[in-house]
């Protein structure tokens, strides 16, 4: 009888131990599809939903933000539409939090911030500033612009938000030869360390041809080249960042966010308008797939991410950023009717809903970083 009680006890223990095993590898599974883009908030995925018209939106009013640089800054450019302003992000299953700038200070006070990457992190950058500058007006603000470095610091509540342009985040160099992209260089980390949030950024610039290329030649290694296949040397370059994130910070530090690849809308056949691009447009495509599918390098940055050992946060802004062919500045940007921007975003505007979902994915994760 007793035999038979230690044989039942044994057997139970045994299947209590698979019970916490499963438990456990779907926690970990559960943390990993987090940390790939699938931020959540009771079970709703911020990044699945659609665009809905909300009179309350924008966050800001562009002309009383004091950090808009004129490339971003649509209606000063003489823009005559606005209903492109009036459209709020709306996920499937929840509403996202509003964003609150004073919570946002709190959460983060006596901590620093830092975007890395292209113009596309300088369009979210200073989309963020609008929003703290109005949700916060009464906090005391400092800001300054050097080359390669801006600051933006809230004195009282001892937060900065800094921002390095680094189109690449491996190293470009220059050397006798010309200017050299080095796919497993990346010495311009150092500049990285010490903060309390990382928001990388990187592939706007990996496309660019002609006069427009930024490197002479490519090196992985000893070996030099004058070119390779981008997606190719995109993936090479994002790996070495990755290994050095997974050498360099320590994840109960540092939060790593990755911002997703922005999408450019030149090309109107992908929303089934054969002669179109960005300019002239001014609502977004309705629901909630883009007709031309994701680009190929989103797919590279989930690779890449789902392979690392510290847990990067990745803000999935690729689909929802595709529905808004009405959100760039087309011929409201620098050059005016010179130019065509379909790549940057108009502010306020599209930027202004990664932020809230920075924020939105900050609360569900439960960061209250003191």
């Amino acid at each position: 009888m007793e035999n038979g009680f230690r044989s039942f006890c044994s057997l139970l223990t045994f299947a209590l131990g698979l019970l916490i095993i499963s438990c456990l590898r779907q926690s970990n599974a559960t943390l990993l599809y987090d940390s790939l883009g699938g931020s959540k908030l009771g079970g709703c995925d911020f990044f699945q939903g659609s665009w809905v018209e909300d009179a309350a939106y924008p966050l800001y009013n562009s002309s009383a933000c004091l950090f808009i640089d004129k490339e971003f800054d649509c209606q000063g450019n003489g823009r005559p539409d606005k209903l492109y302003l009036k459209y709020r992000w709306k996920p499937v299953a929840c509403e996202l939090p509003r964003f609150n700038g004073e919570d946002f200070l709190t959460r983060f006070k006596g901590k620093r911030i830092l975007f890395v990457g292209d113009s596309l992190s300088f369009n979210q950058w200073q989309s963020l500033l609008c929003m703290l500058q109005t949700s916060a007006p009464r906090s005391n603000f400092t800001y300054s612009r050097k080359v390669g470095l801006s600051t933006f610091s809230v004195m009282d509540g001892e937060v900065s938000v800094k921002l390095i342009r680094n189109p690449f985040l491996v190293d470009l160099v220059i050397e006798k030869i010309g200017k050299v992209l080095k796919l497993d260089s990346i010495e311009n980390g150092r500049n990285w360390k010490g903060y309390d949030m990382l928001i990388f950024n990187t592939w706007h610039w990996w496309t660019h041809q002609g006069s427009q290329q930024p490197w002479d030649y490519i090196q992985e290694g000893k070996t030099i080249q004058k070119d390779m296949d981008r997606l190719v040397a995109f993936r090479k370059g994002l790996t070495t960042w990755s290994k050095w994130v997974d050498t360099n910070i320590n994840p109960n530090v540092t939060e790593v966010f990755f911002q997703g690849i922005s999408p450019a809308h030149y090309n109107g056949r992908e929303w089934n308008e054969t002669k179109s691009t960005c300019n002239g447009q001014t609502q977004p495509i309705n629901g909630s797939s883009y007709p031309g599918g994701p680009p190929p390098a989103a797919a590279v940055v989930r690779d890449v991410l789902r392979n690392m050992k510290v847990a990067v946060t990745l803000l999935d802004v690729t689909a929802l950023s595709q529905l808004r062919k009405d959100g760039h500045p087309s011929i409201y940007g620098s050059y005016g009717k010179l130019g065509n921007d379909c790549s940057h975003w108009c502010l306020a505007g599209v930027p202004d809903t990664w932020n809230e979902l920075l924020y939105a994915t900050l609360i569900s994760q439960g960061k209250a970083m003191n």
